[in-house]
């Protein structure tokens, strides 16, 4: 009798130590999944523009020195950056270094490839953003299309951004319009004004541009690709294109070209 009550009171301990362990790994694996969650949810995002800002801070020396070596307005060269990488954020340059799109053509060095205007696409590597300033500089200079630039005064932003795409540098017609949005926005000539030893006055106001029926907006908290679009009595897949977008995806502070599709 004795040992059948001892048995079971054995049984009965090792049933509770296992409930017990069990709580206590279920509990330790739920506080877990909880921490990841809050982790990804309170996640820091920064506005575009403090994005472009830090990108002009790491990269407008490069393009100054660029400009004092192919004449090339560094305003020009940064605006160019901004745009074709993303700031700095786009996938090609991250996996690349590549700045400002250029394709393989008769390149003989490091290769990617990158879904573009066809999939699959050649795209030049660098080892360090610097060769892929350099590479732009010789890719301008070098080509007899562009040959007309180099015409132009080194501090005439306005006509640079209109000739690179008269020389068919972007099919886009709104590009002369967005390198020069850049350009004013963030005070980029104020790089040209350096090298050129001149003195920088800027009296821009930040404002909404206005030119050939387009406005520029600024992306606001709360925000859809979709709302802009409604609003300004377009679509989505028109802002996508015109701004040159891989997806609805926007950010607070983000700049977008906004154009009606209707009178």
């Amino acid at each position: 009798m004795y040992k059948i009550k001892l048995h079971k009171l054995f049984i009965g301990l090792f049933l509770l130590l296992f409930l017990a362990s069990c709580g206590s790994k279920k509990k330790v694996a739920s506080k877990r999944d909880n921490q990841s969650a809050t982790r990804t949810e309170s996640a820091p995002r920064g506005s575009y523009a403090n994005v472009v800002e830090n990108y002009v801070a790491k990269f407008a020396v490069i393009a100054q020195e660029e400009m004092r070596l192919y004449k090339i307005p560094a305003s020009i060269t940064l605006a160019q950056g901004i745009l074709e990488s993303g700031a700095g954020k786009g996938e090609l340059t991250r996996r690349a270094n590549n700045h400002f799109g250029i394709k393989c053509h008769d390149w003989e060095g490091d290769k990617v490839y990158h879904d573009d205007d066809r999939s699959k696409e050649c795209f030049r590597k660098y080892n360090d953003p610097k060769y892929s300033y350099r590479d732009h500089s010789l890719f301008l200079s070098q080509r007899r299309r562009y040959a007309d630039l180099f015409k132009l005064d080194p501090d005439d932003y306005e006509a640079w951004a209109k000739g690179l795409r008269a020389a068919g540098y972007a099919t886009d017609r709104m590009y002369p319009r967005k390198l020069i949005d850049l350009v004013e926005r963030y005070n980029l000539d104020r790089f040209d004004s350096e090298v050129l030893g001149k003195t920088y006055k800027s009296d821009r106001k930040k404002v909404v541009a206005q030119t050939n029926g387009s406005n520029s907006y600024i992306v606001q908290k709360g925000d859809t690709l979709y709302s802009i679009a409604k609003r300004n009595n377009t679509s989505v897949e028109t802002l996508q294109k015109i701004n040159n977008l891989p997806n609805t995806n926007i950010a607070i502070g983000q700049e977008l070209i906004v154009e009606s599709t209707s009178n």
